[in-house]
């Protein structure tokens, strides 16, 4: 008879750790409290006891979760707890997974959004589950990545078997089928992942794992690249760097600002375009006045009519009407708007809200232009959620402080998805170039100074409205107020 031993196949469970991110140090300071320090920056975490600074320096090979996290803690482990939470709300930790006696990690989990702590929902064996239909795998210089634009972490692979065992996942396994396979992934990992959207659950009684089943009516209308490229060309749910980084700075020189010159005969337009000074169309002067202000004058600020006639031209709704769609039947009426800019199939997807610092006439706060009522909605958010949204902006326009008002320009998703395939995204970011070029004309002429800035912060959106961030979310922003002198 064969002696009694362990069930081959079954694996230890994983466990998972918190580490420092690699380039991240503690550092004690002499007056007692500890710093993280990284990239020539300093991060003050505030005063920890002796056993807490201690245990923390484990952070930099892994410090289990379960060693402070356990109900009823000792004070030096809440000590910890406290250190590790604040490292994590500032981006400065990964976590590992990894299974007893193995010396790699099973996966690497790094957060993508600032409030990020690793949770791990209760499985049941008869639970189905399967991948989303947004998570991607892919490389990323030496690893392999898997992430979705749903979820709040990626995945660094660290066992190739993982690969094999996450594919079965295309379709519906429950808990117990997959146990019962090869290379079973353990229920730790499969737990993160379905924390992270990057699995989810199914009704046993008829779900396929299909686009219906994933998420609510409006991520039904979401292609996988739209939604993709809509959080990662965003700052708020990735963490890769973003912005005039000048990624490419000492591989390539820089492009030249005027393309290079085809060859053959030139039609020289000139002569043909001839005009004199007081000739020129009224737009063009309006054209070649605009250009971008970053400063404003707060001690003259614009005031609450100034603000009530840029809105009206620029976005107001003008008339409304019907149209019955022709899909061969009795199909739906669909509503559509007249607005001063053009959008593509007359879809106006595009929405103002305003945080407002400093006009005359309007109370600090942030807004939304309802523009069928011609009126400001105010809409209550924190304090500090309404100061980094302007200090963003500041940040993002170099300037000696924040706009007067902060136009953020939000899409309704949906409203175009709903008639475009593969397309939507692409048109929303049309429509919001045109809005812009509208803005900044109407500033132009009205004696203001604005500015288009390039960066917007899809999940501080979404804390301040309340709303998902698939269903309305930020896809631009304009600076806008008095201006202090010529910007360029």
């Amino acid at each position: 008879m064969r002696a009694p031993g362990k069930k081959r196949g079954r694996k230890a469970a994983a466990s998972i750790a918190a580490r420092l991110n690699e380039h991240v140090a503690l550092e004690a300071q002499t007056d007692g409290s500890l710093a993280a320090c990284f990239d020539g920056y300093s991060i003050d975490l505030g005063n920890f006891s002796t056993g807490a600074i201690d245990r923390a320096q484990k952070l930099r090979t892994g410090l289990a979760l379960d060693a402070f996290t356990s109900g009823g803690g000792s004070a030096a482990d809440q000590d910890v707890d406290r250190l590790v939470r604040r490292l994590a709300r500032r981006g400065l930790l990964e976590y590992s997974l990894a299974r007893s006696g193995e010396a790699h990690d099973q996966v690497v989990v790094e957060p993508q959004v600032p409030d990020y702590w690793p949770q791990m929902p209760a499985l049941d064996g008869a639970d189905l589950i399967v991948l989303s239909r947004f998570a991607y795998l892919h490389r990323r210089g030496t690893e392999m990545i898997l992430e979705s634009p749903r979820a709040s972490a990626l995945f660094r692979i660290g066992d190739p078997e993982l690969v094999s065992a996450l594919a079965r996942l295309t379709t519906p396994h429950s808990i117990n089928k997959l146990r019962r396979q090869h290379g079973f992934p353990g229920l730790a990992l499969l737990a993160l992942l379905v924390d992270c959207r990057i699995l989810f659950k199914i009704d046993a009684a008829g779900g396929d794992g299909l686009r219906a089943d994933e998420g609510d009516d409006n991520l039904v209308l979401w292609d996988f690249h739209d939604l993709l490229f809509h959080t990662r060309s965003t700052e708020g749910r990735q963490a890769n760097p973003l912005g005039g980084v000048y990624p490419y700075a000492g591989v390539l020189p820089p492009p030249p600002a005027v393309r290079p010159r085809w060859p053959g005969k030139k039609i020289d337009l000139s002569k043909a375009s001839a005009t004199s000074p007081a000739a020129v169309p009224p737009v063009a002067r309006l054209l070649r006045g605009r250009h971008s202000t970053r400063d404003f004058d707060d001690q003259q600020p614009m005031t609450l009519a100034e603000l009530a006639q840029f809105l009206d031209c620029t976005i107001r709704v003008q008339s409304k009407w019907q149209s019955r769609l022709d899909l061969g039947g009795d199909g739906p009426l669909v509503a559509y708007t007249t607005r001063p800019y053009p959008s593509g199939g007359s879809s106006y997807e595009l929405e103002l809200y305003l945080a407002v610092a400093n006009c005359a006439g309007l109370a600090r706060g942030f807004y939304h232009y309802d523009a069928d009522r011609h009126a400001l909605m105010p809409i209550e958010v924190r304090p500090g959620q309404l100061d980094a949204m302007l200090t963003a902006a500041e940040f993002a326009m170099d300037a000696s402080r924040p706009p007067q008002i902060l136009l953020t320009i939000a899409a309704r998703f949906g409203r175009v998805s709903w008639k475009y395939s593969s397309i939507a995204y692409s048109l929303i970011l049309k429509d919001v170039g045109v809005l812009i070029q509208t803005l900044y004309l109407a500033a132009t002429d009205m004696g203001l100074g604005g500015c288009a800035i390039g960066t917007n912060n899809i999940d501080l959106f979404a804390k301040m409205t309340g709303i998902e961030f698939h269903v309305e979310g930020p896809v631009g922003q304009f600076a806008l107020g008095r201006g202090t002198r010529d910007g360029e």
